[in-house]
C-alpha cells in the first residue's frame, strides 16, 4: 500500500457536498420514481417514470434549506415532505400533487411540531398527524384528508408523550411516563383512554420496550421487548386475550427493525445489528429475494422503498469502499437494475476499509467499536498499521444513540487526511441490552468517560496512536464528551472539536423543547434530577463548564444559533469562561442552522475548518481553506487562533 503523500486527496466537496440522488423511493403503485437532487444548489425532490428515468423533472423548488426526507403517500398522488425553519426543528408537512405540480402546506402554522401518528393500507386518502399548536407541550391528534387538506380532531392531549393507531386509522393505545422514569401503555375505549395501564415499563426497561404496531387486522400487537431479560426481543401480542408468544431473540444485541407484509401487517423478518447488520427472513419468498440480492452485491444492503403489490423494491447497497449505490429489484421478473450512485464523484476513491472491534473496560464491560486506520498506514489490509499515527476518536452524539458500520463521510475524511479514526459504543450507548444503556445511568463525565479514555488506552496499547497525538472530536454528546475530555482528563487529548455540546449540564435540562417535557423524568433518571440537592450536584460535577479553566489543548468550537436543544448560550458560555480565563478558544456560529448543519455550504465550511485545525494540531494534511468559508453563514465568533487562514 502507498504512503499517505501518494494517495489522492479526496476533495471534501465529494464527501460533504450535495449528493448526485438520494433517498430513493417508488410510488405505491410502481409507476413513479422519486429521489432527492440538487435544483439551483439545493436538495429538492424530483420524480420521473419508472419506465423512463430520465424523464425527470423537480417537484418542489427549495430554494435556502435543503429538503432531507420525502415519502409517497399511501395513495399514490401526491409526494409529502417535512421541513423546518432554519434547523429550528419545528418540522410543517407539505404536500405536491403528482399530476398539478401544486404544492399545499398541510400544517399551515406556527412554532408547531408535527408527528407522524398512523397511516392505513387500506384507507388510502388519510394519515393521523400529531400537532402541538394549541399547546407547545402536547400533541393532539388530529385526522388529516391529503386530497383535501382538511384537518379533523380526534383526540385533544392534556397528558401523553405519544399514540399508536390500528389499519382504520382508530387511536388504540397512548404512552405516558411514570413516576419511576418508565411508560405507562393505555388502551383506549370508546376514544377514551381507560385509567389504568395494560403494559408498564420500568425505568430500566423504557429503552429496550416499546410496542412496534399492529397487524392490519388489529388482531396482534407486536413489541420489542426487555422486560425480563437483557436484549429486546420480538413478541407477538394478541390483542384479545393478551397472550404474548416469542418470534426472535439475540443474546448480543437487541431486535432493532421488523419487516411487515403490507397487506396484513405481519413480521416477514428482522433486523439484529451488532458489530454488523444481519436480517433474518421468516418467510420463504423473503428469504429468497434476500439470497438473491446477497449474490448480487458487495457489503449491507437493505429496503428503502416497496410497492403496494410488493414485487418492486427499492434497494441501497453500501460496499464501503465504494460510494453507495441504489438498485430498483424486480422481484417477480429476478431483474436488479441501477437506479444511481449517490455520490459518483467517490468512485475510485481510496476510501478506506472499517474495522468492527470490542474493546474491554477497566470494569469489564465489553465496547462495540469501530476503527478506521489512516490511507496508506495498513500495507498489509491486517487492520493494524504499520506504525502509530495520529488518532481521532470520534464519539457519537444521543447519548442515547450507537455508532454503526457502514461508509461515513468523517470516518473518510479523516482517514484519507492521515489520521486514524476510532468510534466506541460507550455504556449507556443503544441497541446493546439494557444492561449495557442503564450501566451508563447518571455517569455523564463519569464511567461513559472511563470508556471513551480505556479506547484511547488500548489504541495505544495496540501500536496504533501515539500516547500525544489523539483528538477528540463529535457533536451533540460528542460535543460534551469533547469538553469533558478536555476539562477533565486534559493531558489525554492533543486537542478537540466540540459540535452543538452542551457544557452545563443544568442549563441544558432548563432549556429543552417544551415538547420533550412529557419525557423529561428519563432525563432526571439517567442524568440526574435538578430538583434535587443529590441530583444538582452531580449534574454540576459533570458539567465541563465549572472547569473551563483546565483547558490546556486548542479546541474548535460550531454551533447553530437556532438549536432547540442545545441553546447556543452552552457554546457562548464556556467560550466566555476560556476568554475570562486567558484561554484562546476558535468559536465558529452558524446564524441559520439548529443541532447540527444541514446547508452543504456550511457543512464543507465547517470541515474545512476542521480539517485545516486537525492540521496545525496533529501534522496530517489538509485541503487549503480557499475560498469555502464565502458562500457559507460562518461566522468566526473567536478565534482563528489555530487555524491558518481563518480570520475573525
Amino acid at each position: 500500500m502507498p504512503a499517505l503523500d501518494t494517495i489522492p486527496m479526496i476533495p471534501r466537496s465529494h464527501l460533504f457536498g450535495n449528493p448526485t440522488k438520494a433517498q430513493g423511493q417508488i410510488s405505491p403503485d410502481g409507476k413513479w420514481l422519486s429521489w432527492l437532487a440538487p435544483y439551483e444548489g439545493v436538495l429538492n425532490i424530483w420524480m420521473a417514470p419508472r419506465d423512463n428515468p430520465d424523464d425527470a423533472k423537480a417537484m418542489t423548488k427549495a430554494t435556502d434549506r435543503p429538503i432531507r426526507q420525502h415519502m409517497w403517500s399511501p395513495d399514490g398522488t401526491s409526494l409529502l415532505y417535512i421541513q423546518d425553519k432554519a434547523g429550528d426543528e419545528n418540522f410543517l408537512l407539505y404536500r405536491v400533487d403528482v399530476v398539478s405540480g401544486d404544492e399545499t402546506t398541510l400544517t399551515p402554522f406556527e412554532n408547531t411540531r408535527v408527528q407522524i401518528v398512523g397511516s392505513s393500507e387500506t384507507i388510502k386518502n388519510a394519515i393521523l398527524i400529531g400537532l402541538n399548536n394549541r399547546d407547545e407541550q402536547w400533541h393532539d391528534v388530529h385526522l388529516l384528508n391529503l386530497t383535501t387538506g382538511e384537518l379533523e380532531l380526534v383526540y385533544e392531549n392534556n397528558a401523553y408523550a405519544g399514540f399508536m393507531a390500528d389499519d382504520t386509522l382508530t387511536l388504540r393505545m397512548a404512552m405516558a411516563q411514570n413516576d419511576a422514569g418508565g411508560t405507562d401503555y393505555f388502551r383506549f375505549s370508546d376514544g377514551a383512554v381507560e385509567e389504568e395501564p395494560f403494559e408498564t415499563t420500568a425505568m430500566e426497561d423504557s429503552m429496550t420496550t416499546s410496542p412496534a404496531g399492529y397487524t392490519v387486522d388489529g388482531s396482534v400487537l407486536y413489541w420489542l421487548d426487555g422486560r425480563g431479560r437483557n436484549t429486546a426481543a420480538l413478541y407477538a401480542q394478541d390483542t384479545a386475550t393478551g397472550e404474548r408468544t416469542l418470534i426472535a431473540q439475540d443474546d448480543k444485541a437487541d431486535i432493532s427493525g421488523t419487516l411487515r407484509d403490507q397487506k396484513s401487517g405481519k413480521v416477514l423478518g428482522y433486523t439484529v445489528t451488532y458489530l454488523r447488520r444481519e436480517f433474518t427472513a421468516l418467510d420463504a419468498g423473503i428469504s429468497a429475494s434476500f439470497d438473491f440480492l446477497e449474490s448480487k452485491l458487495e457489503g449491507d444492503f437493505g429496503i428503502s422503498s416497496r410497492t403496494e403489490d410488493d414485487d418492486i423494491w427499492i434497494i441501497w447497497n453500501d460496499p464501503l469502499t465504494a460510494p453507495v449505490t441504489t438498485y430498483i429489484y424486480d422481484r417477480q421478473a429476478g431483474t436488479l437494475d441501477p437506479f444511481y450512485v449517490s455520490r459518483p464523484e467517490l468512485e475510485g476513491a481510496p476510501l478506506q476499509p472499517m474495522h468492527g472491534i470490542e474493546i474491554t473496560s477497566r470494569d469489564g464491560l465489553t465496547l462495540p467499536s469501530f476503527l478506521t486506520l489512516a490511507a496508506g498506514s495498513d500495507p498489509d489490509g491486517d487492520g493494524k498499521p504499520k506504525e502509530p499515527g495520529p488518532m481521532v476518536l470520534l464519539v457519537h452524539g444521543g447519548p442515547w444513540a450507537r455508532d454503526e458500520y457502514g461508509f461515513n463521510s468523517q470516518h473518510q475524511m479523516l482517514a484519507n487526511r492521515g489520521y486514524h479514526v476510532l468510534s466506541v459504543n460507550f455504556r449507556g450507548s443503544t441497541g446493546f441490552g439494557k444492561d449495557f444503556i442503564n450501566a451508563g445511568n447518571k455517569q455523564w463525565g463519569l464511567a461513559m468517560h472511563d470508556d471513551l479514555i480505556d479506547a484511547v488506552e488500548w489504541a495505544i496499547e495496540q501500536g496504533i496512536a501515539p500516547r500525544d497525538q489523539v483528538a477528540i472530536m463529535g457533536g451533540s454528546y460528542g460535543g460534551y464528551a469533547t469538553l469533558a475530555g478536555l476539562t477533565f482528563t486534559p493531558e489525554v487529548f492533543a486537542c478537540g472539536i466540540d459540535v452543538v455540546g452542551p457544557s452545563n449540564l443544568e442549563t441544558l435540562l432548563s432549556t429543552i423543547p417544551p415538547y420533550w417535557a412529557p419525557m423529561v423524568k428519563i432525563f432526571h433518571e439517567r442524568m440526574g434530577n435538578p430538583e434535587t440537592e443529590e441530583g444538582l450536584a452531580l449534574l454540576k460535577a459533570a458539567s465541563p463548564l465549572y472547569k473551563a479553566d483546565q483547558i490546556t489543548k486548542p479546541l474548535l468550537i460550531a454551533q447553530g444559533a437556532n438549536d432547540p436543544r442545545v441553546k447556543q448560550a452552552e457554546s457562548d458560555q464556556i467560550v466566555g469562561a476560556m476568554k475570562d480565563a486567558g484561554i484562546p478558544v476558535t468559536y465558529v456560529l452558524y446564524p441559520d442552522e439548529g443541532h447540527g448543519f444541514a446547508k452543504p455550504e456550511n457543512n464543507l465550511a465547517f470541515y474545512a475548518i476542521t480539517e485545516n485545525f486537525l492540521a496545525e494540531t496533529l501534522g496530517g494534511r489538509a485541503e487549503p481553506l480557499g475560498d469555502v468559508l464565502e458562500p457559507s453563514t460562518a461566522q468566526i465568533v473567536e478565534g482563528k487562533t489555530h487555524v491558518k487562514g481563518l480570520g475573525g
